[in-house]
C-alpha cells in the first residue's frame, strides 16, 4: 500500500503524541487523547482494512497477520467473503459509524463497496447465505441476483436465504443505514434492502414467527396450514434427536429479536407502515409463544402444533434460559415503537420463573427440561443428561444472567408510563471510560493500521471484531469530544 501523505504524517507524529500523552498523565490526572491522533488513527485502520484486508469489498472473521490465511466459520480462499457476523455487513457497518462521526469520505468508500460486495451475493430467495462466492468460474453455480444467468441445477444451499445467526437481518440493517446516509440516492443499495425486507415480510407466517431459512422468493404462508395457536407443553417428547426436522417457528440464537429490530429500523428509515406491521406481528408471535406455567418462558423452536420441538441434535425441545432472555428485552422495544401494553404483559412472569431457575453460581442453563424444569446437557457424544460434568466446548450450555438488568429496564419503562415519541439517539459522553477505551485502541495499532492479536495456538491474527469494536470506540470518542466542543 502506497502511504498516503496523511498516513505518513500520523506514523510519524502519533509515537510522539504518545509520549506526551504519558508524560501528562503521570500526574495521575485525566488526559484524552487528541481529536486529530484519534481521527488518524481511525483513517489509518480504515485504510488498512479497506484496502489490504478486503476481498471484493468483502471481509471475513480472521487473518493471519500477513494476510495469507483466511477464515469465516472455515477456512476460505482469497475469492470468498463472510456474511454471518462479524463479516461483511458488520464491518461495513462499523465503517459507515466512523463516517457518520468523522465526515471521512474514505470510510464512506469502504462502507459502500462492502455494501457492494453484499449485493453481489445477494440471492433470488431474497436474502444472503453465510458467505458470498467472487470465483468467476464459481459464481454461476450459486442463485445470485446479480448473475446474468439464473443457474438451472443449483441446491438449495446456493439460493438460500438464512435468518441464522442474524445473517440476512444483519445485512439488512447496514444497507438500510448506508441507503439513508447515502440520501436514498444509490438504487443499487436501495433496490436490494427493499428486496430484501419484502422477502422476510413475504416469509412471516400467519402467528409471526419465521422459519430460519427458505430458498425460494416466498409466497406468504397459509392459515390453513399454519393455524395460529398458543404454546403449549406436548403430551410426551423424544430424549433422542429424531433428525426429522419438524420445527417451524424459530426463536434460536435471537432471531426473533433480530428480525424485530431490523424491521422497526426500516420503518423509522422509510416511515413504511408494513414494516412496522410485521414488528408488531412478530411481538404478538413472542406473546403467544410464551409457554405457561409452570415454565412461563420460551422456547429455541416450535412445531407448527406449537410445541416446543428439537433442532440440532444439541438442542431438545426444552425452556431456554439463554434466548429467552433476548426476547424480554425485544418485548420492552416493541412497546417503546408502538406503546402497546400486550407486549409488556409476559415480562413479569417470565422474570419471576427465570429468577427462581438460577443455578447456584447465579447463571442459567440454556436449557430446562419441560415441566419438570430441571437443567439439561449434553455429553461429548449427544448423550441428553442433567449432568454438566461432560459437556462439548462449542455451545454455550450455561449463559450468563442479564434478569437484574432486565427487571431495571421494566421497571423504568413502567415508572415512566407511555412512551413519548421516539428522539434520535444524541452523541456518547465524554467519559473517562470511553478517553481510555480510545486511548487503548491508538496505541495497539500497528504501524500498517492493524491491530493484532494471539490467537489460541500463539500465531499473530487480525479479528474483525476486533477492528469493528475499535472503530467504534474511536467513532465514539470523536463524536463525544465534538459533542462536548459545541456545548462549550
Amino acid at each position: 500500500m502506497a502511504l498516503r501523505p496523511w498516513l505518513l504524517l500520523f506514523l510519524l507524529v502519533a509515537p510522539m503524541a504518545g509520549r506526551a500523552s504519558a508524560r501528562q498523565g503521570e500526574g495521575g490526572g485525566r488526559t484524552d487523547p487528541p481529536r486529530d491522533e484519534a481521527l488518524l488513527a481511525l483513517k489509518t485502520a480504515i485504510e488498512f482494512f479497506h484496502w489490504e484486508v478486503s476481498s471484493h469489498g468483502g471481509y471475513v472473521w480472521r487473518y493471519s497477520s500477513d494476510l495469507t490465511s483466511r477464515r469465516g466459520e472455515a477456512v476460505v480462499g482469497p475469492t470468498t467473503v463472510w456474511v454471518q457476523p462479524p463479516g461483511t455487513p458488520s464491518v461495513g457497518e462499523a465503517m459507515l459509524d466512523a463516517y457518520l462521526a468523522s465526515n471521512d469520505p474514505d470510510a464512506l468508500d469502504a462502507a459502500r463497496d462492502a455494501a457492494y460486495a453484499l449485493c453481489k451475493g445477494q440471492m433470488h430467495s431474497g436474502g444472503w447465505d453465510y458467505s458470498i462466492e467472487f470465483d468467476p468460474s464459481k459464481r454461476p453455480e450459486f442463485d445470485y441476483r446479480e448473475n446474468p444467468n439464473r443457474p438451472t441445477t443449483a441446491g438449495r444451499n446456493r439460493r438460500r436465504t438464512t435468518l441464522d445467526d442474524d445473517t440476512t437481518q444483519a445485512s439488512i440493517r447496514f444497507l438500510v443505514r448506508l441507503d439513508e446516509a447515502l440520501g436514498f440516492e444509490d438504487a443499487r443499495i436501495h433496490d436490494a434492502a427493499s428486496y430484501a425486507l419484502d422477502a422476510v415480510l413475504r416469509a412471516q407466517y400467519p402467528n409471526g414467527g419465521w422459519y430460519v431459512w427458505w430458498d425460494r422468493f416466498p409466497e406468504p404462508p397459509s392459515e390453513q396450514e399454519y393455524p395460529v395457536l398458543a404454546a403449549s407443553f406436548p403430551e410426551t417428547w423424544l430424549r433422542e434427536w429424531p433428525n426429522t426436522w419438524e420445527g417451524r417457528y424459530v426463536t434460536n440464537d435471537n432471531l426473533m429479536s433480530d428480525l424485530i429490530d431490523t424491521l422497526l429500523l426500516a420503518h423509522r428509515t422509510y416511515g413504511e407502515q408494513r414494516y412496522l406491521d410485521s414488528a408488531r406481528k412478530a411481538g404478538d408471535f413472542l406473546v403467544l409463544a410464551q409457554l405457561p406455567e409452570p415454565q412461563p418462558a420460551w422456547a429455541q423452536q416450535y412445531n407448527v402444533a406449537m410445541h416446543p420441538e428439537w433442532s440440532r441434535k444439541f438442542e431438545p425441545p426444552a425452556v431456554t434460559g439463554g434466548e429467552s432472555q433476548g426476547i424480554l428485552q425485544a418485548l420492552m422495544r416493541l412497546y417503546d415503537a408502538t406503546g402497546e401494553e400486550t407486549y409488556l404483559e409476559p415480562i413479569p412472569r417470565a422474570l419471576e420463573y427465570l429468577r427462581r431457575s438460577r443455578l447456584p453460581d447465579g447463571r442459567l442453563a440454556r436449557f430446562y427440561e419441560l415441566e419438570t424444569n430441571r437443567p439439561l446437557y449434553f455429553t461429548k457424544d449427544y448423550t441428553l443428561t442433567d449432568s454438566s460434568d461432560d459437556m462439548p466446548t462449542h455451545y454455550g450450555f450455561i449463559v450468563s444472567s442479564r434478569l437484574d438488568r432486565i427487571a431495571a429496564e421494566y421497571e423504568a419503562i413502567r415508572a415512566r408510563g407511555r412512551p413519548a415519541a421516539p428522539e434520535a439517539p444524541g452523541p456518547p459522553r465524554l467519559s473517562s471510560g470511553l478517553a481510555e477505551r480510545a486511548r487503548e485502541a491508538i496505541a495497539a495499532l500497528d504501524g500498517r493500521g492493524a491491530w493484532v492479536e494471539e490467537a489460541d495456538n500463539g500465531s499473530p491474527i487480525i479479528n474483525s471484531a476486533t477492528f469493528i469494536r475499535n472503530v467504534r470506540v474511536l467513532a465514539d470518542y470523536l463524536a463525544a469530544v465534538d459533542a462536548a466542543a459545541e456545548s462549550r
